[in-house]
């Protein structure tokens, strides 16, 4: 079966976003240091490096780990005007409630992200990426699989939370953790 994974870059305060969802502030460093995290994306998660990206980035694997992403319009609109499908090597979901339609061929507009989520679960296939943002992540806290948390050395004091939703206690166990030079701390964590 599928699994649903949260693969999302957070402060060390666990914003994902600033206030107004800025995210320029989460330094990825510069020469060897951002090399060396740059080919660990490529070779760990190369699914996640946007296809505009890919071909500058030396990024031609094909998916590894995932097939499928679901977003949020915020987080899809992040892309927004530069390329209207900025996943075009996956199948792209975005859950909106205020999206009228689909805004492209290759993106499905979807209003039930628990529902969305079962199905995908429930088809053969890669893993599901779950790209952002907060509050999608807390209305999905129940079929979260797993994590992969990318830290990054840096407090924002405000702004998204990872997860945005009420209280409710989810146990998860380490499975990996590696910290690159760049001050990067990436945890892999499944649901307990």
């Amino acid at each position: 079966m599928r699994r649903l994974v949260y693969y999302v870059g957070t402060t060390l305060d666990g914003y994902v976003a600033g206030p107004g969802g800025e995210f320029d502030f989460f330094g990825q460093g510069e020469g060897a240091d951002l090399a060396e995290y740059q080919a660990w994306t490529a070779s760990h998660y190369p699914e996640t490096v946007p296809t505009a990206f890919r071909g500058l980035l030396g990024i031609d694997a094909p998916n590894q780990r995932f097939d499928t992403v679901v977003m949020g319009l915020a987080t899809y609109r992040v892309g927004l005007p530069a390329t209207p499908s900025p996943y075009s090597h996956l199948a792209q979901h975005v859950v909106s409630r205020t999206l009228p339609e689909a805004p492209h061929p290759e993106v499905r507009l979807s209003r039930d992200p628990v529902a969305l989520v079962r199905a995908l679960k429930a088809e053969p296939g890669l893993d599901v990426w779950l790209c952002g943002g907060g509050t999608l992540a807390g209305a999905l806290t129940g079929e979260i699989d797993e994590l992969v948390l990318k830290t990054y050395p840096v407090l924002a004091g405000a702004g998204i939370p990872v997860v945005a939703g009420g209280f409710s206690p989810t146990a998860f166990r380490v499975l990996e953790r590696e910290q690159f030079a760049n001050g990067v701390v990436v945890s892999r964590l499944e649901r307990a």
